[in-house]
């Protein structure tokens, strides 16, 4: 049993990864709320002691009122919401045939897995040259000796492409997950129902699915919190044309273009909005199952 010489030192030793912690965290916040009512301009000569002019919230009105505002959080909440239904039903399917008994098993888990350690800037490389490519693509190619005329993907299809690429990504993550639960399920349960004659289909929603309810919980959570930042896979691809402008990007894009760090700090602020509006959403529709 602990003493309170123990519990003392043991808070002394955490202390400093504490303050470490809430240094990282705090700090970068403080400064994008500072900058976010200052006019700050540091690509064109602007200094922090004769750059700051305060403007109040002529920042905040500025982003929101924004043409592309409204059409860029629309846009990350398709993107997110895309990705989230594919891999979730992708990974339940993926989950339930890994689990099958099959000949070289771990291999195929390994290759299932391997894309979510790809970096973002290399799968959409692969998949913009080597796949979506209308010219020399691999899809070009499919859809030529089938006789139909090649898709313009990142041009014709561009959200649907970005979707695509990055539910390749998130998809071994949530199958990774998914398996997990799918393993520590009771096989006495299932064989039970099955011997009471149980069809596959009530048996996957009255016992898997229900078992699998906080997995999936699990992976739309942080799959949620990493996709409302998505960059790397829309600069690649598309640079923000044809309706794949996020609001990550659109903070990126007005920085480079008015050059105002104040402004983008207001769209960061925005952004750490939506990602809490999201968050307590989620949480209070899906979060319950974490508690069961």
């Amino acid at each position: 049993m602990a003493t309170q010489h123990s519990r003392s030192a043991a808070r002394l030793m955490m202390a400093p990864a504490v303050v470490l912690l809430l240094g990282w965290m705090l700090v970068p916040l403080i400064m994008t709320l500072f900058f976010s009512f200052k006019k700050y301009l540091p690509l064109r000569g602007d200094s922090l002691s004769n750059g700051l002019d305060w403007v109040g919230f002529e920042n905040y009105a500025r982003f929101i009122n924004s043409s592309s505002f409204w059409p860029s959080v629309y846009t990350t909440l398709i993107i997110v919401g895309g990705v989230l239904v594919i891999t979730v039903v992708l990974g339940i399917v993926l989950a339930l045939l890994l689990d099958q008994p099959m000949w070289g098993q771990g291999v195929v888990r390994i290759l299932v897995i391997a894309p979510f350690f790809v970096m973002p800037t290399v799968s959409a490389l692969v998949w913009k040259n080597m796949f979506m490519d209308p010219v020399n693509g691999l899809l070009a190619h499919l859809w030529k000796f089938f006789g139909a005329e090649p898709v313009q993907w990142l041009s014709q299809n561009s959200l649907e492409s970005i979707v695509m690429i990055v539910s390749w990504q998130w998809l071994p993550f949530a199958t990774l997950i998914l398996l997990t639960a799918v393993q520590s399920l009771d096989s006495e349960q299932l064989e039970a129902a099955e011997m009471d004659g149980a069809p596959y289909r009530k048996r996957f929603i009255y016992i898997i699915l229900p078992h699998l309810a906080r997995a999936i919980t699990i992976v739309i959570l942080i799959q949620t919190i990493f996709l409302l930042s998505i960059f790397a896979e829309i600069f690649v691809t598309t640079g923000g044309a044809f309706g794949t402008k996020t609001l990550t990007y659109l903070i990126f894009q007005r920085v480079l273009e008015s050059q105002n760090v104040g402004l983008g700090s207001a769209g960061g602020v925005y952004a750490i909005i939506l990602a809490n509006i999201v968050a307590i959403f989620l949480m209070r529709i899906v979060g319950k199952n974490l508690d069961a």
